[in-house]
Protein backbone atom coordinates (compact mmCIF):
# COMPACT_ATOMS: atom_id res chain seq x y z
CA UNK A 1 0.00 0.00 0.00
CA UNK A 2 2.64 2.19 0.84
CA UNK A 3 4.35 1.53 -2.30
CA UNK A 4 1.30 2.21 -4.68
CA UNK A 5 0.83 5.53 -2.41
CA UNK A 6 4.32 6.50 -3.06
CA UNK A 7 4.26 5.93 -6.44
CA UNK A 8 0.66 7.98 -6.72
CA UNK A 9 2.50 10.39 -5.05
CA UNK A 10 5.95 11.07 -7.39
CA UNK A 11 3.25 10.56 -10.39
CA UNK A 12 1.16 13.36 -9.82
CA UNK A 13 4.92 15.36 -9.11
CA UNK A 14 5.92 14.62 -12.79
CA UNK A 15 2.36 15.74 -14.20
CA UNK A 16 2.74 19.00 -12.75
CA UNK A 17 6.48 19.15 -12.97
CA UNK A 18 5.57 18.74 -17.17
CA UNK A 19 2.97 21.08 -16.71
CA UNK A 20 4.89 24.06 -15.85
CA UNK A 21 8.19 22.78 -18.37
CA UNK A 22 6.38 25.13 -20.77
CA UNK A 23 8.72 26.49 -23.78
CA UNK A 24 7.73 30.07 -25.64
CA UNK A 25 9.40 30.40 -28.70
CA UNK A 26 8.05 33.99 -30.16
CA UNK A 27 8.84 34.48 -34.08
CA UNK A 28 11.49 36.12 -35.60
CA UNK A 29 11.97 39.68 -34.68
CA UNK A 30 9.43 39.38 -31.82
CA UNK A 31 9.63 38.81 -27.88
CA UNK A 32 7.64 37.34 -25.44
CA UNK A 33 5.29 39.20 -23.44
CA UNK A 34 4.27 35.84 -21.64
CA UNK A 35 6.94 33.26 -20.65
CA UNK A 36 4.21 30.32 -19.86
CA UNK A 37 5.27 29.76 -16.58
CA UNK A 38 4.63 32.89 -14.19
CA UNK A 39 3.49 36.27 -14.42
CA UNK A 40 6.65 38.19 -14.51
CA UNK A 41 6.04 41.50 -16.44
CA UNK A 42 2.98 41.89 -15.91
CA UNK A 43 0.98 43.97 -13.54
CA UNK A 44 -2.81 44.79 -12.23
CA UNK A 45 -3.97 47.66 -14.17
CA UNK A 46 -7.23 48.64 -12.94
CA UNK A 47 -10.06 48.69 -14.37
CA UNK A 48 -10.58 51.38 -17.41
CA UNK A 49 -8.66 53.85 -15.82
CA UNK A 50 -7.33 56.64 -17.22
CA UNK A 51 -3.88 56.84 -17.17
CA UNK A 52 -3.61 61.06 -17.26
CA UNK A 53 -4.99 60.40 -13.82
CA UNK A 54 -2.73 57.89 -12.92
CA UNK A 55 0.37 59.92 -13.64
CA UNK A 56 -1.13 62.56 -11.87
CA UNK A 57 -1.42 61.13 -8.29
CA UNK A 58 2.08 62.01 -5.64
CA UNK A 59 3.88 58.76 -5.61
CA UNK A 60 2.62 57.86 -2.22
CA UNK A 61 -0.93 57.75 -3.93
CA UNK A 62 0.32 56.38 -6.91
CA UNK A 63 2.46 53.18 -4.93
CA UNK A 64 -1.11 52.38 -2.99
CA UNK A 65 -3.05 51.97 -6.13
CA UNK A 66 -0.44 49.48 -7.27
CA UNK A 67 -0.46 47.75 -4.69
CA UNK A 68 -4.15 47.55 -4.48
CA UNK A 69 -4.76 46.86 -8.30
CA UNK A 70 -1.67 44.20 -8.06
CA UNK A 71 -3.54 42.11 -5.07
CA UNK A 72 -6.67 41.90 -7.32
CA UNK A 73 -4.72 40.76 -10.08
CA UNK A 74 -2.86 38.24 -8.27
CA UNK A 75 -5.82 36.79 -6.95
CA UNK A 76 -7.67 36.77 -10.48
CA UNK A 77 -5.44 35.80 -12.53
CA UNK A 78 -2.88 32.68 -12.64
CA UNK A 79 -0.76 30.03 -14.81
CA UNK A 80 -1.77 27.29 -15.88
CA UNK A 81 -0.47 24.72 -18.67
CA UNK A 82 1.46 27.73 -20.08
CA UNK A 83 -1.68 29.65 -20.05
CA UNK A 84 -2.44 33.09 -18.48
CA UNK A 85 -5.90 32.61 -17.21
CA UNK A 86 -8.44 34.95 -15.21
CA UNK A 87 -11.68 34.00 -13.51
CA UNK A 88 -13.86 37.23 -15.22
CA UNK A 89 -12.78 39.47 -12.54
CA UNK A 90 -10.23 42.12 -10.58
CA UNK A 91 -7.94 44.20 -12.05
CA UNK A 92 -6.77 43.93 -15.79
CA UNK A 93 -3.23 42.71 -16.66
CA UNK A 94 -1.21 45.06 -17.78
CA UNK A 95 2.17 44.92 -19.15
CA UNK A 96 4.69 46.56 -16.63
CA UNK A 97 6.60 47.92 -20.00
CA UNK A 98 5.14 50.80 -22.01
CA UNK A 99 4.86 50.79 -25.76
CA UNK A 100 4.51 53.12 -28.86
CA UNK A 101 4.47 51.12 -31.92
CA UNK A 102 4.25 48.10 -32.53
CA UNK A 103 2.93 44.61 -33.38
CA UNK A 104 1.29 42.20 -31.20
CA UNK A 105 0.37 38.70 -31.90
CA UNK A 106 -1.96 37.20 -29.00
CA UNK A 107 -4.39 33.82 -28.77
CA UNK A 108 -7.34 34.10 -26.81
CA UNK A 109 -10.22 30.90 -26.36
CA UNK A 110 -13.50 32.34 -23.92
CA UNK A 111 -16.54 31.02 -22.91
CA UNK A 112 -20.43 31.84 -23.87
CA UNK A 113 -21.45 35.43 -22.49
CA UNK A 114 -17.44 36.55 -21.73
CA UNK A 115 -16.70 39.98 -22.64
CA UNK A 116 -12.92 41.05 -23.12
CA UNK A 117 -10.89 43.13 -25.02
CA UNK A 118 -7.21 44.27 -25.75
CA UNK A 119 -6.08 48.11 -24.66
CA UNK A 120 -3.41 49.62 -26.83
CA UNK A 121 -1.05 52.43 -25.14
CA UNK A 122 -3.93 52.02 -21.55
CA UNK A 123 -6.94 52.71 -24.28
CA UNK A 124 -9.61 50.78 -24.69
CA UNK A 125 -9.76 48.60 -27.14
CA UNK A 126 -9.75 45.73 -29.51
CA UNK A 127 -12.98 44.37 -28.71
CA UNK A 128 -13.77 40.77 -27.94
CA UNK A 129 -16.65 39.54 -26.85
CA UNK A 130 -19.13 36.85 -27.17
CA UNK A 131 -20.59 36.58 -30.77
CA UNK A 132 -23.75 34.61 -30.28
CA UNK A 133 -27.20 36.22 -30.03
CA UNK A 134 -27.64 33.93 -27.07
CA UNK A 135 -24.48 36.16 -25.28
CA UNK A 136 -27.37 39.03 -25.05
CA UNK A 137 -25.63 41.83 -26.62
CA UNK A 138 -26.16 41.70 -30.21
CA UNK A 139 -28.30 44.97 -29.65
CA UNK A 140 -24.66 46.86 -29.22
CA UNK A 141 -22.43 45.41 -31.72
CA UNK A 142 -21.77 41.54 -30.57
CA UNK A 143 -23.66 40.13 -33.89
CA UNK A 144 -20.48 41.77 -35.81
CA UNK A 145 -17.96 39.87 -34.10
CA UNK A 146 -14.88 40.41 -32.52
CA UNK A 147 -11.79 42.25 -33.07
CA UNK A 148 -13.20 45.68 -33.57
CA UNK A 149 -12.73 49.09 -32.20
CA UNK A 150 -15.64 49.44 -30.40
CA UNK A 151 -15.38 52.63 -28.64
CA UNK A 152 -14.44 54.46 -31.75
CA UNK A 153 -17.34 56.85 -32.30
CA UNK A 154 -16.54 59.16 -34.99
CA UNK A 155 -14.27 56.39 -36.95
CA UNK A 156 -15.44 53.18 -37.84
CA UNK A 157 -16.14 51.03 -34.66
CA UNK A 158 -17.52 47.20 -36.06
CA UNK A 159 -14.99 44.59 -37.66
CA UNK A 160 -15.14 44.57 -41.05
CA UNK A 161 -16.14 40.63 -41.34
CA UNK A 162 -17.03 37.99 -38.58
CA UNK A 163 -13.90 35.99 -37.50
CA UNK A 164 -14.41 34.32 -34.75
CA UNK A 165 -14.37 30.69 -34.27
CA UNK A 166 -16.74 28.63 -31.81
CA UNK A 167 -16.60 28.27 -27.93
CA UNK A 168 -13.70 26.03 -27.04
CA UNK A 169 -11.24 26.99 -30.26
CA UNK A 170 -8.45 29.46 -29.74
CA UNK A 171 -8.57 32.76 -31.61
CA UNK A 172 -5.89 34.70 -32.98
CA UNK A 173 -5.04 38.22 -33.51
CA UNK A 174 -2.91 40.61 -34.81
CA UNK A 175 -2.73 43.95 -34.19
CA UNK A 176 0.03 46.48 -35.54
CA UNK A 177 -0.42 50.37 -34.14
CA UNK A 178 1.24 53.07 -35.71
CA UNK A 179 0.70 56.37 -34.30
CA UNK A 180 -3.01 56.47 -33.67
CA UNK A 181 -3.65 53.96 -36.45
CA UNK A 182 -4.77 50.70 -36.27
CA UNK A 183 -4.48 47.43 -38.23
CA UNK A 184 -5.81 44.01 -36.87
CA UNK A 185 -6.70 40.49 -38.43
CA UNK A 186 -8.96 37.71 -36.48
CA UNK A 187 -7.83 34.45 -37.27
CA UNK A 188 -6.50 35.49 -40.45
CA UNK A 189 -9.14 37.62 -41.89
CA UNK A 190 -8.60 42.19 -41.41
CA UNK A 191 -11.35 43.31 -39.67
CA UNK A 192 -9.90 46.15 -38.80
CA UNK A 193 -7.85 48.26 -41.71
CA UNK A 194 -6.39 51.98 -42.02
CA UNK A 195 -8.40 52.67 -38.64
CA UNK A 196 -7.66 55.41 -36.14
CA UNK A 197 -8.55 54.42 -32.82
CA UNK A 198 -9.44 57.00 -30.68
CA UNK A 199 -8.86 58.30 -27.68
CA UNK A 200 -11.13 56.76 -25.03
CA UNK A 201 -10.05 59.23 -21.86
CA UNK A 202 -10.40 62.32 -23.93
CA UNK A 203 -11.73 62.19 -27.74
CA UNK A 204 -10.58 65.59 -28.44
CA UNK A 205 -6.59 64.41 -28.24
CA UNK A 206 -5.27 61.49 -29.91
CA UNK A 207 -3.70 58.08 -28.19
CA UNK A 208 -0.93 58.58 -25.83
CA UNK A 209 2.63 57.90 -27.50
CA UNK A 210 3.15 55.18 -25.31
CA UNK A 211 1.18 53.13 -22.79
CA UNK A 212 0.62 49.60 -21.82
CA UNK A 213 -1.10 46.81 -22.98
CA UNK A 214 -4.22 45.67 -21.07
CA UNK A 215 -6.18 42.53 -20.85
CA UNK A 216 -9.60 43.48 -20.40
CA UNK A 217 -12.34 41.10 -18.64
CA UNK A 218 -14.95 41.38 -17.04
CA UNK A 219 -18.02 38.52 -17.17
CA UNK A 220 -16.51 34.86 -17.82
CA UNK A 221 -13.05 33.11 -17.88
CA UNK A 222 -10.56 34.09 -21.01
CA UNK A 223 -7.64 32.01 -21.35
CA UNK A 224 -4.31 33.93 -23.26
CA UNK A 225 -1.17 32.31 -24.83
CA UNK A 226 1.41 33.08 -27.21
CA UNK A 227 1.67 36.80 -26.64
CA UNK A 228 4.60 38.82 -28.53
CA UNK A 229 5.21 41.70 -29.54
CA UNK A 230 7.39 43.53 -32.20
CA UNK A 231 8.21 47.08 -31.31
CA UNK A 232 8.22 49.15 -34.79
Amino acid sequence: MKKTIAILVLSVLCSAAMAQEVTVTPPEGFTALFNGKDLTGWHGAGQTFNPAKLAAMSPEERAKWQEREDASFKANWRVENGELVNDGRGSYAGTIKQYGDFELLIEYKTVAKADSGIYLRGTPQVQIWDYTKEGGKWGIGADKGSGGLWNNKKHAADPLVLADKPFGEWNQLRIIIKGDVVNVWLNGQQVVKDTVMENYYDRSKPLPAVGDIQLQTHGGQIRWRNIFIKEL
